[in-house]
């Protein structure tokens, strides 16, 4: 099977070793197929621009600091990204870079000295309570089943796409009282048990006992088997058609933090349990106002 990063260099001008240069790259890391694709696209990019800005092939050991910290004001003035994209195409240039001075192909890391840039730090959005009402009103109009227990185990666990795509019938334990969700491959390989609510237990029960009797042990089923990702997010299209704003999965989970940390006193150690977080600073963000807050915020000023 071709490598995924094969192709990272293909119509580009490159050096023939760059491509198994970022090749040994990926199979000395543990990405996630999201990251995976975060870097391959971030790197390609970074070659793209190398070549046009330099009229030179691509050539690992040629890239400078000044090259870096020009592609990323390039990113930034010139193509107008946000600030948490062009911080995302550093870091990968900065990994990838680090990996090639660490293995003696490049004599230091040139992207080492050009820093990120600063951004204001605000919580990652969510829905507001009456959009998760309107959301859930809209699944329960359509008697969608399935579509209930893959949107109530998003705003009531706060997993990711994987986590959800990934569960097996094994990994979902509901009792009279309580119930519990195993995500057995959490981002860096981490596993964690999450326990559901009434109303999760309820829709998940309620799914399963309509669950096409498939072989597959996934959870979630489609039309042509288990869900993928894609499918997912299809679900979730469709239901931004049907409520008139967007959803998507990471903003499910953006959801469950804002409402657990709300419903628990901001008890930042738990939903970083939950969240599968290793540092509690990561799900600290969550604590910080959303720009809708400060905007309510500012309209209340008066002098």
């Amino acid at each position: 099977m071709k490598n995924p990063a094969d192709n990272v260099f293909e119509g580009i001008l490159a050096l023939p070793d760059e491509p198994s240069l970022f090749c040994e790259f990926v199979e000395a890391h543990d990405f996630s197929q999201n990251t995976l694709r975060a870097v391959i696209t971030d790197i390609r990019k970074f070659a793209r621009w190398f070549v046009h800005a330099n009229q030179e092939p691509f050539d690992a050991k040629r890239v400078t600091t000044r090259d870096v910290g020009d592609f990323r004001n390039h990113l930034r003035r010139e193509k107008n990204q946000a600030v948490s994209t062009c911080n995302r195409n550093l870091c990968s240039i900065r990994k990838y870079l680090g990996y090639l001075a660490g293995r003696d192909h490049l004599q230091h890391n040139p992207a080492e000295a050009v820093k990120e840039l600063r951004r204001q730090q605000l919580a990652p959005k969510g829905l507001s309570r009456s959009q998760v009402r309107k959301l859930l009103r809209e699944i329960e109009l359509r008697n969608d089943v399935r579509a209930n227990a893959i949107f109530s185990t998003f705003l009531y666990t706060g997993c990711r796409v994987s986590d959800l795509v990934q569960l097996e019938l094994t990994d979902v334990i509901i009792n009279e009282r309580s119930g519990s969700m195993l995500f057995r491959y959490g981002k860096g390989g981490k596993q964690r048990s999450v326990p559901l609510n009434i109303q999760a237990r309820r829709a998940m029960l309620e799914y399963l006992n309509t669950r096409p009797p498939v072989e597959s042990s996934r959870v979630f089923i489609g039309e042509r088997g288990p869900l993928t990702d894609r499918g997912v997010r299809q679900v979730c299209d469709k239901y931004s058609a049907f409520t008139g704003f967007k959803i998507h999965p990471h903003l499910l989970r953006h959801t469950f933090a804002h409402q657990f940390l709300r419903d628990t006193s901001n008890d930042l150690v738990a939903l970083a349990q939950i969240l599968g977080h290793s540092n509690v600073n990561t799900a600290a963000r969550y604590s910080q106002r959303s720009e809708d807050d400060l905007a309510v915020a500012a309209e209340q000023m008066t002098y």
